[in-house]
Order: C-alpha cells, then structure tokens, then sequence
C-alpha cells in the first residue's frame, strides 16, 4: 500500500461539481492498493498517519500529531500511485489491486480511521477533483511493503 499524505489547511474532493468530503486543518491521504495488500497494510497505513509528527507544537517544531491537534482525514483512493513509468511514455498499472482486491480494504482502512479521527473521503473509481493547500508544504511518501 502506498500513500502521499499531505498536511493541509483545507482540502475538498468534489465529483461532477458536487462536494464529497471537506476537511479544515488536517492530512489530505492519496492511498494505492496494491494486489498483495492486506489488513495488515491497512493497519500499519493508519497508525503511521496517525502519529506521524508533522504538525508545528508552540516551539514551531514538526512534534505534533493529526491526533495531538483534533485534525481530521481526507482520504483518497487513487489506483495512479502505482504506475510505473519506467518503460515508454505510457504508464503502465498492473500494479495496482483490481477493484474487488482494492474495494474491501480501502472501506476497512476508513473504517480504522473513523475509529480514531474524524475521515472524510472520496468514492473509490470515481472521477474526482481535489482541491486543497498544502501547508508548509508538508508531504510525506509512505510504503507499507518497505518496512526498515
């Protein structure tokens, strides 16, 4: 499972024109799935974004947590995290789950975080826009598989 977490200000994921999710202060979360993910994935995308410390204590120090500063989730599927480009122009995405592999563990990895922290999220598959400002900007790449 891959992640682009991103500290925000303010992020919204609108389809045809109509907002989706909205969230003020917080991580904005663009997940890929990849085909051998499991919940184990899931779990350790969630504990990581939630204590990740990128958010400015009173020292102006990255030492704080989304938890630690009441923020909140806007979580994303995007199955584009996991092209690769390496060969031609044209990315290829056999590296990204099928839908009935991806669909299950994106819902339970909104699930573990509506149990901890306040989520927003897209529609999986759907044709979204994404708006948001990226404070600082803070962004943040995450691998479940590259565990050092």
């Amino acid at each position: 499972m891959k992640a682009v977490v991103q500290r925000v200000s303010r992020a919204n994921v609108k389809i045809d024109g109509v907002c989706m999710g909205s969230i003020d202060q917080g991580l904005l979360i663009l997940l890929g799935i990849e085909p051998d993910d499991d919940s184990s994935d899931c779990s350790y995308i969630v504990k990581k974004c939630s204590n990740l410390r990128i958010f400015e204590d009173e020292n102006g120090k990255m030492n704080l947590s989304i938890l630690d500063i009441g923020g909140s989730i806007l979580l994303v599927s995007q199955f584009t995290l996991l092209g690769d480009a390496r060969k031609g122009n044209r990315p290829s995405f056999i590296g990204a789950a099928i839908p009935d592999i991806a669909i299950p563990l994106y819902e339970r990895t909104i699930l573990e975080f509506k149990k901890i922290i306040h989520t927003e999220t897209g529609v999986f598959g759907a044709d979204m826009q994404v708006e948001l400002t990226n404070d600082g900007p803070v962004t943040i790449l995450l691998d479940s598989k590259k565990l050092y």
